[in-house]
């Protein structure tokens, strides 16, 4: 396995685990579709909380196959899901999975004119007794479309919150300058950029997770066995995060993160 990690040992304080998967509809860079094998995957990962892209639940090659209850019923894991595609045979988008409880959920359509239906799902969770709040995304392939997903997102974002934060997808975006990322990074702080596309080779950063206040962010690194190489187009990507109190978070500690 090869391991990318950005890690700073904090003992003796409560951690959890997040992680970014695109599954590409569950169909390998050997065009065979295995929902199974995706499964496999997430029970590899082994994280509390794990967001999904391209999950298609009979809109296009699973009609019938009920890839979003598969998925379910092998990792035993609570579903929140979050389609952008809606057809007669069902529906295609985000799904959120988690061994937590869910509290509360609301639906952000990222959506532009023109372009591919996309969104984000917005969740809180009770993550041993704290309130987290999770968005899973996954954004468009155009920059001008990007810009406006991403203000679009931070919208709802308050500088000013205090409970724990944590934003996860394919963000789709190759320029490490690019606008997007600007912003992302200037309300969330900088992240460590871990390259997960394509997954036979990787050399792009889109999958990405941050975590507000980034001082909780324990360890960050891209989930790549023999396994995930073939199962999607994308490696997952996976953090451990520290439960902490965000008001407590000295901003000025997070300069040195690369």
């Amino acid at each position: 396995m090869t391991m990318q990690p950005y890690s700073e040992s904090r003992p003796n304080e409560a951690s959890f685990t997040v992680a970014s998967y695109n599954t590409h509809r569950c169909v390998g860079i050997d065009r065979k579709y295995d929902p199974e094998r995706t499964a496999r995957v997430i029970r590899e990962l082994d994280a509390d909380i794990i967001g999904l892209q391209e999950i298609d639940a009979g809109f296009y090659r699973s009609q019938g196959s009920r890839q979003l209850e598969r998925l379910a019923d092998a990792t035993g894991l609570n579903v929140v899901n979050g389609p952008t595609k809606r057809g007669t045979g069902g529906h295609y988008g985000n799904v959120l999975l988690t061994s937590r409880k869910v509290v509360g959920v609301r639906r952000i359509d990222l959506s532009v004119y023109g372009r591919e239906p996309r969104g984000a799902i917005d969740v809180d969770l009770d993550v041993d007794g704290e309130i987290v709040r999770v968005m899973v995304v996954h954004l468009g392939l155009g920059g001008f479309e990007r810009r406006r997903q991403v203000n679009r997102l931070l919208h709802g974002c308050s500088s000013e919150e205090e409970q724990l934060h944590v934003v996860l997808g394919d963000i789709n975006e190759w320029f490490p300058l690019g606008r997007p990322l600007h912003r992302l990074h200037r309300h969330f702080g900088k992240s460590p950029a871990r390259r997960t596309f394509p997954s036979f080779l990787p050399v792009l950063a889109l999958d990405r997770i941050w975590v507000k206040p980034l001082d909780a962010l324990m360890e960050i690194s891209v989930h790549d066995t023999v396994l995930s190489r073939v199962a999607s187009d994308h490696l997952p990507i996976k953090a451990t995060i520290t439960r902490m109190d965000a008001t407590t978070a000295c901003a000025g500690s997070l300069s040195g993160v690369k």
